[in-house]
């Protein structure tokens, strides 16, 4: 470690050297100092100070002294004071004309003595918990599901569309539009869900937000009966339920959908149907390569995408000259994950971090 005094004086003999006409290198070389190491301290006006984390530094002028840190300390944890903060501190000494430090100094002091800690009845701030991961590998193992407001003839009246989506699948195994929110509706459509697609019994994860009919005791009781597991949003955190959210943008972006409001509720029944047929059987979603969720949901996705991927490599052969890389990737996606992170333990159904 060089002082900054020696590192002063180095740099005045070698810049005495180069005026006598010795080569910079060399000079360097006579004191045992690389080139790179002198350039980096003259690189600014004057001589650089070591910007290292364990060099020697001289004391700042401004620094307190031990006995103005040991006033801090007492005046803040004085009877009078111990209760407020140095925002509160710092004025009402300065109406009495006496000044210990600024507001920054006197909380940097404390910190160091480590008396900023958390006090009062107030429950103390928690960290933020993880969001909750989950792989499907197969349909009827995750199942999203969500409530969207749909408008009704008049403004502030709505119909509420309920809506279980299957992670692997993207299909819509359920919908049903009712004239409220509520957990008696959500877990009788639950349950018509899990007999319609045979899995009682079978391992299945129901994800939601933290809205009250995801959480009634209705739903909890129903969901218990059923061995269905519960999964849940962290708190006000919205793209933790990304899969539902998305399919409700694409409900309400359709060119048919009636922005003006639904007559009632047959016509939002209606209408909610006529998406859902159209959303399972004809529409060819991106995520799962262009097959329908309903294709993909029945296994058929994975025949459809090899054929598709034999006539692809056909063409490629037929026109070799019109294909600048590979053909497109055709593969079966095997695994889907909510809320991933980065690194994935297969298998496990879980996203390790």
């Amino acid at each position: 470690m060089i002082s900054p005094s020696d590192r002063k004086a180095a740099v005045v003999l070698i810049n005495e050297a180069v005026a006598s006409g010795a080569r910079k290198a060399q000079a360097c070389k006579e004191l045992s100092i690389d080139i790179r190491t002198f350039q980096r301290w003259t690189c600014a006006n004057g001589v650089a100070v070591d910007r290292r984390a364990d060099a020697q530094r001289p004391v700042p002028v401004n620094s307190l002294s031990p006995s103005e840190k040991e006033k801090i300390i007492k005046v803040s944890t004085s009877e009078e004071f111990c209760d407020l903060s140095p925002c509160q501190i710092v004025p009402i000494l300065a109406d009495r004309k006496e000044y210990i430090g600024s507001e920054s100094t006197i909380y940097r002091v404390l910190k160091k003595k480590k008396m900023l800690e958390h006090r009062g009845r107030s429950k103390k701030s928690q960290p933020s918990r993880e969001a909750t991961t989950h792989c499907a590998t197969a349909p009827n193992q995750v199942w999203c599901w969500d409530i969207t407001y749909l408008p009704g003839p008049i403004k502030g009246q709505y119909y509420y569309f309920y809506m279980i989506l299957d992670l692997f699948s993207r299909k819509i195994v359920a919908q049903e539009v009712h004239i409220c929110e509520s957990s008696k509706n959500a877990a009788q459509l639950v349950h018509r869900t899990v007999l319609r697609e045979g899995c009682i019994g079978k391992p299945l994860i129901l994800h939601s937000d933290n809205g009250s009919p995801m959480k009634g005791a209705t739903l909890r009781e129903k969901l218990k009966t059923l061995e269905i597991s519960s999964s849940f949003n962290r708190p006000r955190v919205s793209n933790d339920n990304a899969f539902a959210e998305s399919l409700f943008r694409t409900f309400k972006y359709r060119p048919e959908y009636p922005t003006d409001g639904f007559v009632d509720l047959d016509q939002a029944r209606t209408w909610v149907l006529s998406f859902t047929n159209w959303y399972n059987l004809v529409h060819r979603h991106s995520s799962i390569n262009f097959v329908t969720p309903d294709q993909r949901h029945r296994g058929e996705d994975i025949e459809i995408l090899k054929q598709r991927a034999l006539f692809y490599q056909s063409q490629k052969e037929k026109h070799p000259e019109r294909w600048s890389g590979p053909c497109k990737d055709m593969e079966h996606k095997k695994h889907v994950y909510l809320n991933p992170e980065k690194v994935v333990s297969e298998g496990l159904g879980l996203v390790a971090a």
